[in-house]
């Protein structure tokens, strides 16, 4: 078999892993993405491990490694959605990057200049 076939598959499972990252504003579908990235790694690493022929199979042992870190990364990313899914009610990375207490409302939801606004309109 030749090695083109599982690069350009790795490729295309990374480049959707990439594109889930970038475009995604759920928490738990960016992790889903990050698994995708790391899958493509694997299916890299296993590939050129069979295509070199190597005879430690140092590609299979990272792949093993990589996957260990995959499921350390995935049940620690799950946690802080589930605590940022009580805390905020929503899973949304963009309302997520406001630290603080979560009764107080958001900068986007009272713009900054909206007293001053409300005290010209009165005027």
């Amino acid at each position: 078999m030749h090695l083109a076939y599982p690069v350009v598959l790795a490729a295309l499972l990374f480049s959707v892993g990439v594109y889930g990252v970038l475009a995604r504003r759920n928490a738990v579908l960016v992790l889903m993405s990050v698994e995708l990235m790391l899958n493509a790694v694997n299916l890299n690493l296993v590939a050129f491990d069979t295509w070199l022929r190597d005879s430690l199979h140092a590609g299979q042992a990272l792949t093993l490694f990589t996957i260990t870190v995959a499921a350390a990364e995935i049940g620690l990313g799950l946690a802080i959605v589930l605590l940022l899914f009580r805390a905020r009610g929503t899973a949304d990375i963009d309302r997520a990057t406001a630290l603080g207490d979560p009764a107080e409302p958001l900068a986007e939801e009272t713009p900054a200049g909206a007293e001053a606004l409300k005290g010209q309109a009165a005027v």
